[in-house]
């Protein structure tokens, strides 16, 4: 992320197995609970089978190539590979510029390379979340995002910096122009129809989970204005209308898929959201989790209480208006530093003791950001991603952990009082996983070497299931 939010924050500114809809009236709006409670107060994703639904995987994009060749950076593979590492979710990055290069004509040939990859993910079973990615805006100012006719910047001026991208953000220009989308009501409509093209088209594809409306939504800075107080007003005055307004868009072609909304990239400073209530019964709230110093190059610092300072934050919104979490980016740059390990280790366990999932950035085969190398090996640290987990659970989830150094997974839940299959899945392991389970359950499927076995068990009884990783020779201790 930018020097220019550094500078501004050191200066003192911080004081599909089954379809994934919800279960109707899951996340209706409840008191604000205590802080120490937020795990509760915040309710889980679930499906139309009302299990419990947790989410492990990566972003899919194709940034480089545009128009006729859009998206063909993506193929079958990813899906395939994410599967077998043992993820069920890809945040699929789409462009509006690519959707409607012109304004009131929709591309057919991006719509149709959007559902052959919507196939893919449906053969693998990868749950997708549809992202109208931007980055600087859009195409003006030489990235991705929202197309050119609708940019209006009232001619104020633009300086690339190509050396610090994200610092763009701030060039009077670009703020103007999210200020346009934002207000002007013919760009509203646009912004709208956008939406109801994909969700009329897409709604009732079986790989979609969801909607996120806007990636990385930014706005206009006033003049003596510090960054925390910005973003806040920016969710309150702007982010929170366009939600709405978007959702009620989206409603009218899709009545239950998922909507997911994001605060502005400052929350990953520990800051709380100004957005305001989305009035959606069936939202997601949808922060991404990057750090300033870790994004300018720096190693992980354990001592600075990063982590601990994001959930404290990050919970506070969606445990006040009872919406399931999902993290849509993370993840380092330079994830080979010397307390990256450590960042992995940290960062994972942080995520799951109140996400309902999340989206490492970003799935592709070579370096940078890139999840695995050529060769589909994960890069340093990145494999501390795959873990053990329950993807669907037929019941209320008690607890469900992940011990990395005992490489122990312990899943407690009370199983539904109709019956239903509860998912685990595990990743590739050489030395195999030993599944067990304690109470009036049985498995199916020893998933030894990695794979998706199931739990059953008798209506409303307490289920204790624990996977192990086998120790040489087929131990299970572990160091």
């Amino acid at each position: 992320m930018a020097l220019v939010v550094a500078s501004v924050l050191a200066a003192g500114a911080l004081a599909p197995a089954a379809s994934a809809r919800p279960v109707p009236g899951s996340s209706s709006p409840a008191p604000a609970p205590s802080s120490s409670s937020y795990e509760r107060a915040i309710p889980p994703l679930t499906d139309d089978r009302g299990r419990t639904l947790s989410l492990r995987g990566w972003n899919v994009e194709d940034k480089a190539n545009r128009g006729e060749n859009a998206l063909s950076a993506i193929t079958e593979r990813h899906f395939r590979d994410l599967r077998a590492g043992g993820f069920n979710f890809a945040r699929l990055l789409v462009f509006w510029d690519d959707l409607e290069p012109r304004r009131g004509q929709y591309s057919a040939r991006y719509l149709r390379k959007i559902e052959r990859i919507l196939d893919w993910a449906r053969k693998h079973r990868v749950h997708v979340l549809i992202d109208a990615h931007q980055d600087v805006f859009g195409p003006a100012f030489g990235h991705r995002g929202i197309p050119e006719w609708a940019t209006r910047t009232d001619g104020l001026p633009f300086t690339p910096n190509p050396d610090d991208w994200f610092s763009e953000y701030f060039q009077p220009a670009v703020q103007r122009a999210f200020t346009h989308l934002y207000e002007d009501p013919d760009l509203q409509r646009a912004q709208a129809a956008m939406w109801q093209v994909l969700a009329e088209r897409f709604g009732r594809h079986p790989a979609v989970i969801g909607y996120d409306l806007i990636n990385e939504p930014m706005g206009e800075l006033r003049e003596g204005e510090d960054l925390p107080t910005a973003a806040r007003r920016i969710e309150a005055e702007h982010l929170t209308p366009m939600y709405n307004r978007l959702a009620r868009a989206v409603r009218a072609e899709d009545r239950s898929t998922w909507i997911f909304v994001e605060p502005t990239p400052i929350v990953g400073e520990g800051v709380p959201t100004g957005l305001g209530r989305i009035e959606d019964s069936r939202t997601v709230y949808a922060p991404h989790f990057y750090n300033t110093a870790m994004e300018a190059g720096a190693d992980y610092d354990p001592d600075a209480g990063w982590i601990e300072a994001y959930e404290a934050a990050v919970t506070a919104y969606p445990a006040r208006h009872r919406m399931p979490v999902v993290v849509g980016e993370w993840g380092p740059l330079n994830n080979a530093l010397p307390n990256m390990g450590r960042f992995y280790r940290e960062a994972v366990a942080s995520l799951n003791r109140y996400s309902s999932g999340w989206a490492g950035y970003v799935w592709c085969y070579g370096g940078g950001y890139c999840a695995v190398d050529e060769r589909g090996r994960f890069r340093t640290n990145k494999e501390r991603t795959a873990t053990p987990y329950a993807p669907a659970v037929a019941g209320t989830v008690r607890s469900g952990t992940y011990d990395a150094g005992m490489r122990t997974y312990r899943l407690a839940y009370r199983a539904a009082v109709r019956s239903g299959v509860t998912e685990l899945s595990l990743p590739p392991s050489s030395r195999g996983w030993r599944v067990s389970v304690t109470g009036p359950a049985r498995v199916l499927g020893n998933g030894a070497r990695g794979g998706r076995p199931v739990v059953v068990a008798r209506p409303g009884s307490e289920v204790v299931v624990t996977v192990r990783e086998a120790g040489p020779y087929g131990r299970t201790d572990h160091p």
